[in-house]
């Protein structure tokens, strides 16, 4: 079992920048495969960004490629979503995620799920 907090969030203006970061308690951070997704209001959780347990490989989704990067610090059980170039169409609650596997990341189904931290981009 892993438990996961997110925090970071926040009211920025288009074009601006947040780092959002997720920290793990439980069994050990660096088995699992982390992930980031967001959901707007009425609409579906979209996946965001993914990174292997060692952070060596990471994948993005297109909404977001070339604008935000994933990164994670075993040692204090923590992953980063660093987002720049902010746009209103990035407000969203967004979510931290984890899953046990292989040294892959995954854009699904993850086991353990954040409470969420909330991201609205003022235009």
């Amino acid at each position: 079992q892993v438990q996961l907090v997110e925090s970071g969030g926040g009211l920025v203006q288009a074009g601006g920048s947040l780092r959002l970061s997720c920290a793990a308690s439980g069994r050990t951070f660096s088995s699992y495969a982390m992930g980031w997704f967001r959901q707007a209001p009425g609409k579906e959780r979209e996946f965001v960004a993914a990174i292997s347990w060692s952070g060596g490989s990471t994948y993005y989704g297109d909404s977001v490629k070339g604008r935000f990067t994933i990164s994670r610090d075993n040692a204090k059980n923590t992953v980063y979503l660093q987002m720049n170039s902010l746009k209103p169409e990035d407000t969203a609650v967004y979510y931290c995620a984890a899953r046990e596997g292989g040294n892959y990341y995954y854009t699904g189904p993850y086991d353990y799920w954040g409470q969420g931290t909330q991201v609205t981009v003022s235009s």
